[in-house]
């Protein structure tokens, strides 16, 4: 278990990203999804994660659909503040206006009277964030929101928001092929300063989005071939170059997996949950196999020789965007 807030969650969450948007699309099955999220919730998973960007608003209504009746065993997390039609025309709007319509559109599609952590998905360059920020703190204030969080911010922003109204939790992607949170990156470029250390001097959660890199560090992604619709088919990451050389990251994963028993997959989790007691990693999947791998990888506990390997990897090939 990890502690958000004032309440408890499972250790490891999930990301409902996937089930419409951003991927394979064609492959999208509601009645699948709203029966993996039920059976998500039955296996100790409590906290959920979407955005009312993800499919123009789907994966709320897919929320709001299988969470009825079980609304009260979850914090249900959304977003705010991205506007666009798919993941490479995106655009951000933080004027308090759209703040104001967003919430309530976003709270009838989860069917819910509160929302339990609300993130500024991205900062608005064109607004300031403090002017932001005080129209989402006084949704908490109206009772329409429980607790506040940022995504994919610095340690300065994170400080500028704080001081305005409490940040609860801050999401940004973090694996061991992304680790700027930590103030760490591939290129020595660490801008972002350790928001990882900064959320836990501060009482936030971090939250941990795509820990296993996009599917990367399960292994399973061995070629650059990827269904039109599916963003990894633009990243830099995944072109053919860079992910035959990166495949060197999976290898150091797989040896360590192979002590355990355990999976890639399962490893790469445990990584991030071992960065701190306040990390709670969001895998996505649309597969009850691996929805039972990436729960049960709470239970894989590395060694201090274990992150050492692990810290040890290669960086990345290829810019993460």
């Amino acid at each position: 278990m990890r502690k958000f807030a004032d309440r408890y969650v499972g250790a490891v969450g999930l990301g409902c990203m996937g089930m419409s948007w951003a991927y394979t699309e064609s492959e999208r099955d509601d009645d699948a999804s709203v029966a993996l999220i039920r059976e998500a919730v039955d296996l100790g998973v409590t906290f959920l994660d979407t955005s009312d960007v993800y499919g123009a608003g789907h994966n709320e209504r897919l929320l709001g659909q299988a969470l009825a009746g079980v609304r009260d065993r979850v914090v249900l997390a959304t977003k705010v503040g991205l506007v666009g039609s798919s993941a490479q025309r995106m655009s951000c709007d933080g004027t308090p206006e759209h703040v104001r319509e967003a919430v309530e559109a976003s709270l009838g599609r989860l069917g819910t009277d509160v929302i339990d952590l609300y993130y500024l998905h991205r900062v608005d360059p064109n607004v300031p964030l403090a002017e932001t920020w005080g129209a989402m703190s006084e949704l908490v204030t109206e009772g329409k929101v429980r607790h506040l969080g940022l995504s994919e911010v610095t340690v300065e922003q994170a400080e500028e928001a704080h001081a305005v109204h409490p940040v609860a939790a801050i999401q940004s992607e973090l694996s061991l092929w992304t680790r700027d949170p930590l103030g760490v990156s591939a290129d020595g470029d660490t801008k972002s300063g350790d928001v990882v250390g900064w959320c836990a001097v501060n009482d936030a959660a971090f939250v941990p989005f795509s820990p296993l890199g996009r599917g990367f560090l399960t292994g399973t992604v061995t070629k650059a071939s990827f269904e039109d619709g599916d963003m990894r088919g633009w990243m830099s990451r995944f072109q053919e170059d860079a992910l035959e050389q990166n495949l060197r990251i999976v290898d150091v994963v797989r040896t360590v997996a192979e002590r355990y028993g355990a999976t890639p997959a399962q490893v790469a989790i445990a990584w991030t949950l071992a960065q701190g007691e306040h990390v709670i990693p969001i895998p996505g999947t649309k597969k009850r196999k691996y929805l039972h791998e990436n729960t049960t990888a709470a239970g894989v506990d590395l060694t201090d020789d274990d992150l050492a390997e692990l810290d040890a990897v290669p960086p990345p090939v290829g810019a993460r965007y």
